[in-house]
């Protein structure tokens, strides 16, 4: 990716969001840290907040509105009065910080009477790099400018209103002047910020059955986790011996190992090993046992074990990884809890994996005494 003047983090990561008007937030703006958790009541917009950050990720791995919004009408604030031709949006965006420093992402969206996106705009300190607007509603174009910054100012051209603009530039400009490299540094750092997203949601009745070897990268369900051990075991030696350890803090009993038996169907299957008795089958442990497994296992690995949108010309090591959790905490019990928040304080402070996730008000309260752990109260 190039670089530009004003560098910043070493690697592109989201360092806000702004719900400016989406669902039930207006006028909202987050500050992201290495580890974010989002707190408040049921029904305070926890997953809200981290829907809206997936939201944006995946327009900007290329996803149309129609496939990230499928009910684009649940998102418009309530209170939002449609304008004389019947149109209602709604309204986000975000910070991507990186090598060109702090990029700005601003989206604007129609929802009613048909999804479309209506404005957008790229900024790098303060300056306007791209801009698009409707201004044909008959067509399904916005209008787009960026800058040039050469014998002609700015380019203008007409760009697709279903999908994420930013996300198209660097197949539209060529970087034949100064102005050209910049818009191509922000919205390449822009997209690899928002693509390095790994939504965990551990679902641990579809964890519990054998599954086939394959190449072992680990699905948003975990469902296939066994796949994903017997790829690790042998692959990472030394991250599979973490998760062992790992796993001893959260798993009854005295843990000495995690491997994984072939079957002779063809499956495979993860067993856990407790000192000198016979292994156990991870489908017999606990629903709480089986997601701090899962989520652990996110944490200790990276792009090439997790099943995200990898980016093939960018190397691994210059990305940095965010795992979206929504209801972290959820079946675990105070032990696994505190194991998962010293973990992920540990493996953020490298710089190559973040956590945005949201916990219940029990967890919220040592989350605060976590090194390296942001905590936002969404609280009325």
């Amino acid at each position: 990716m190039p670089r530009a003047d004003g560098g910043g983090a070493a690697r592109p990561v989201v360092t806000e969001l702004r719900l400016s008007a989406f669902a039930g937030r207006r006028g909202a703006t987050y500050r992201l840290g290495p580890v974010t958790l989002f707190t408040g009541p049921s029904g305070s917009g926890k997953s809200t907040v981290l829907a809206a950050y997936e939201a944006l990720a995946r327009l900007g791995a290329g996803d149309s509105l129609a496939e990230v919004f499928p009910h684009p009408g649940d998102l418009v604030p309530d209170r939002a009065r449609p304008d004389p031709q019947g149109r209602r949006g709604f309204r986000i965006g975000c910070t991507v910080d990186g090598p060109a420093g702090p990029v700005r992402l601003d989206l604007a969206v129609q929802a009613e009477p048909e999804l479309r996106i209506v404005g957008e705009r790229l900024t790098r300190h303060g300056r306007t790099l791209l801009t698009t607007a409707l201004r044909d509603p008959g067509r399904t174009t916005v209008q787009a400018a960026w800058l040039t910054a050469g014998a002609t100012p700015v380019t203008r051209a007409p760009l697709p209103d279903d999908l994420l603009g930013t996300a198209l530039l660097p197949l539209r400009v060529a970087g034949a002047t100064e102005g050209q490299r910049e818009v191509l540094a922000a919205a390449e750092q822009t997209v690899l910020g928002l693509r390095s997203l790994f939504p965990c949601a551990p679902v641990p009745e579809r964890m519990r059955a054998p599954v086939p070897p394959g190449e072992g990268r680990l699905r948003r369900d975990c469902a296939n986790l066994a796949e994903v051990l017997h790829r690790t075991r042998a692959a990472c030696p030394r991250r599979h011996q973490r998760l062992v350890a790992v796993a001893g803090a959260g798993c009854a009993g005295p843990v000495t190992g995690l491997g994984v038996q072939e079957l002779p169907d063809g499956t495979v299957r993860a067993v856990l090993a407790r000192a000198a008795r016979p292994p156990v089958p991870l489908g017999r442990l606990g629903d709480g046992e089986l997601r701090y497994l899962a989520l652990a296992l996110t944490l200790l690995t990276g792009p090439g074990v997790l099943a995200t949108d990898r980016i093939a010309e960018v190397p691994d090591a210059m990305q940095c990884l965010t795992l979206l959790a929504d209801d972290l905490d959820r079946g675990l019990d105070a032990r696994q809890t505190s194991g998962l928040l010293g973990l992920a304080a540990a493996v953020a402070a490298d710089g190559h994996i973040r956590l945005a996730g949201s916990v219940g008000e029990r967890v919220a309260a040592e989350a605060r005494r976590t090194p390296g752990t942001t905590v936002v109260d969404l609280s009325p």
